[in-house]
């Protein structure tokens, strides 16, 4: 009997049933469907794209402006002249026409190193892009990763309600025998019964709350059917008991997403200033073109002209005053690079003191999950002794609950801890720059 309960125990604590129509997904799978399809990814890639569309010389302004224009335009006029002498000229429908046609060329031969500072800013922007993109994706893998070990969770405390359920029947089923037999009371099996409603119930909003789990994992990946039932692939929390904090720390500080954003936006903060500074020096601006310009004549002694030929400049200026502004933005630019330097150290520091405290909880909950093993396995062996002595009637009914409540209770112990120490390692990984090894 005790080896038929050990094996009842085992299976409804580690088996996951596969209904008709439902579909296996594996963690990998979970995260490559998210990453194809969730919107706030698709969002990101396209912000990216935008950045790295604009990282070019033409938007630097390296190159020159080529713009070519034309235009025709005419005059129908009535003329009536009235002369000295009394007499007059009338020239009526008098029709003239004018048509032209440019190409003119500009080119920025030096803005106090503007366009190269504004090409770096720019080659800058699109690794921010980049990094912004990683950062969602990282965040998303997170959420399935988390999402997907606690959709296990879930259904392992929803298997280890279903055994409450066969417990709390088996010794309802005694009862019922015993009054048959008239050694047992009404009260007991009535009391039987509410165990067994309770229990029932609590299995019942157990379903629920593991709906929930697949609702949130269907919306990380963007499954169309919000509705879709599935299951997963793996059955325990495996857990990675071999994370050290001082190669964790190391790779904090070179790969954590969020420091390598505040580093760039140091840096574009300090082209930022450049760029402001830039504004104090000469400028020198080359320009050229060509015109063409055609004019008829309805009434005169010339019937039309026609003009055509090249133009050039250079063009040499210099603010020498603007109201102190040029003083001002260099200030405030200052400023603002020190706040970006103040913020990565900020940064830096809350991701550090994250890291220590994610690895103290994460260290503690190993040495607990030892622990609560041993209270399972003990508190497994005491159901089997109790639920023996309560079939030949050497334990009471209150007893034989709280030796039950007492196992269930360890095991839901047992997975809590679990999870969130697979939340710690999760964590960890994150911060330190390595989530995508799950995947």
């Amino acid at each position: 009997m005790k080896m038929k309960l050990l094996s009842l125990s085992l299976i409804l604590s580690s088996v996951f049933i596969i209904a008709p129509g439902q579909t296996v997904y594996s963690l990998k799978d979970c995260i490559e469907i998210g990453l194809e399809r969730n919107f706030s990814i698709l969002i990101a890639k396209n912000s990216e794209t935008i950045a790295r569309n604009n990282f070019t010389p033409g938007n630097a302004g390296f190159l020159p402006s080529l713009d070519l224009s034309s235009r025709y335009s005419g005059t129908l006029n009535n003329t009536t002249q009235k002369m000295t002498d009394g007499s007059e000229n009338v020239s009526l429908g008098v029709h003239n026409t004018s048509a032209n046609a440019g190409l003119s060329l500009g080119l920025t031969l030096f803005n106090g190193f503007n366009v190269q500072t504004t090409y770096k800013k720019l080659n800058e922007l699109k690794q921010m892009g980049a990094l912004n993109t990683q950062l969602s994706i990282e965040n998303l893998v997170a959420n399935i990763i988390s999402g997907y070990y606690n959709y296990i969770e879930q259904v392992k405390l929803l298997n280890n309600l279903k055994y409450a359920v066969t417990l709390s029947k088996e010794r309802l089923r005694i009862d019922e025998d015993r009054y048959l037999l008239g050694s047992g009371s009404k009260l007991q099996v009535l009391q039987s019964r509410v165990y067994v409603n309770s229990d029932s119930s609590r299995l019942s909003k157990q379903y629920e709350v593991v709906r929930s789990t697949e609702i949130r994992l269907n919306e990380y990946m963007a499954i169309e059917d919000l509705s879709n039932q599935f299951i997963s692939r793996d059955t325990i929390i495996e857990i990675n008991n071999s994370l050290m904090y001082e190669s964790l720390l190391e790779e904090t500080l070179a790969k954590n997403t969020s420091l390598l954003i505040a580093a760039k936006n140091k840096t574009i903060s300090e082209y930022d200033y450049k760029l402001v500074t830039s504004r104090s020096y000469p400028y020198l601006n080359l320009s050229s073109g060509y015109t063409y310009n055609l004019n008829t004549f309805s009434s005169s002694s010339t019937r039309n002209q026609l003009t055509n030929g090249m133009n050039y400049g250079l063009t040499l200026g210099l603010n020498v005053f603007d109201g102190m502004n040029q003083r001002r933005n260099i200030r405030n630019s200052n400023i603002d690079l020190t706040n970006k330097e103040l913020k990565y150290l900020e940064i830096e520091q809350g991701v550090k003191a994250d890291l220590i405290t994610i690895y103290n909880g994460y260290s503690n909950n190993l040495r607990l999950i030892a622990l609560e093993e041993q209270n399972l396995e003990t508190a497994t062996e005491n159901l089997y002794i109790a639920l023996e002595r309560y079939k030949l009637g050497s334990l009471s009914g209150i007893d034989l609950r709280e030796v039950q409540k007492s196992l269930l209770d360890a095991r839901e112990r047992l997975l809590s801890i679990q999870y969130q120490t697979k939340l710690g390692e999760i964590s960890l990984l994150m911060i330190s720059g390595r989530i995508m090894d799950y995947y």
